[in-house]
């Protein structure tokens, strides 16, 4: 069974940063796709961004310029560096992978954002 365990949440000043982690765990053969997305309370969850595992990424225009993504491969972990926080990022992120061909996700962690 495969895990995902996102971290680095909390609560930061708008104009603030955050580093988001997530690892994937057990029975690996492969993971292509990578990505955070996140969801507000009676909205939809959205994505923010992706990374393939050849590195090329993609984000929403409301993260770009502000949020990157990254991954270390050998460590089977995303992060995602966000920058000048906006009240607005206010919310759950989730991390979630295609691993073994199939999409896997994990808990979320919070993310607020104080004005």
């Amino acid at each position: 069974q495969v895990q995902l365990v996102a971290s680095g949440g909390g609560l930061v000043q708008a104009g603030g940063s955050l580093r988001l982690s997530c690892a994937a765990s057990g029975i690996i053969f492969s993971i292509n796709v990578m990505g955070w997305f996140r969801q507000t309370p009676g909205k939809q969850r959205e994505l923010v961004a992706t990374i393939t595992n050849g590195g090329s990424t993609n984000y929403a225009d409301s993260v770009k310029g502000r949020f990157t993504i990254s991954r270390d491969n050998a460590k089977n972990t995303v992060y995602l560096q966000m920058n000048s926080l906006k009240p607005e990022d206010t919310a759950v992120y989730y991390c979630n992978a295609v691993v073994n061909g199939l999409w896997s996700g994990g808990q979320g962690t919070q993310v607020t954002v104080s004005s």
